[in-house]
């Protein structure tokens, strides 16, 4: 069973950045496999797509971003240590929310597709002076 775990969150000012990583584990899995993808829910508000690295294989190594965090946030994965990371740069206060990753994501970013099967339990990001 494929297991998801976030980590990487904290408090940081206005302008600043920070690297969250999703660790993917489970029996008998490849992490090249699945495509990972990072959302997030904002208090009060609905969950939220933000960027999706393909699973080898298919589309290689292509990535998805919603416009909100293009040009600021950017999704790597490192297959060798099963390891998604998002740097997220220059954040600003309406970036706080709770950061999940999720598989299997697709170019739509949409939190409820029915191929976002699992999920990790997320990390908090808060954006503050």
């Amino acid at each position: 069973q494929l297991r998801l775990v976030e980590s990487g969150g904290g408090l940081v000012q206005p302008g600043g950045s920070l690297r969250l990583s999703c660790t993917v584990s489970g029996d008998s899995f490849d992490v090249e496999l699945y495509a990972i993808g990072w959302f997030r829910q904002a208090p009060g508000k609905e969950r939220e797509g933000l960027s999706c690295t393909s699973a080898l294989g298919g589309t290689d190594g292509v990535t998805h971003y919603a416009d909100s965090v293009k040009g600021r946030f950017t999704i790597t994965r490192d297959n060798a240590k099963s390891t998604v990371h998002l740097q997220m740069n220059s954040l600003q206060p309406e970036d706080t929310a709770v950061y999940y990753c999720a598989a299997d994501c697709d170019s739509s970013l949409i939190p409820t597709s029915p191929n976002l099967e699992v999920w990790g339990q997320g990390t908090q990001v808060t954006v503050s002076s």
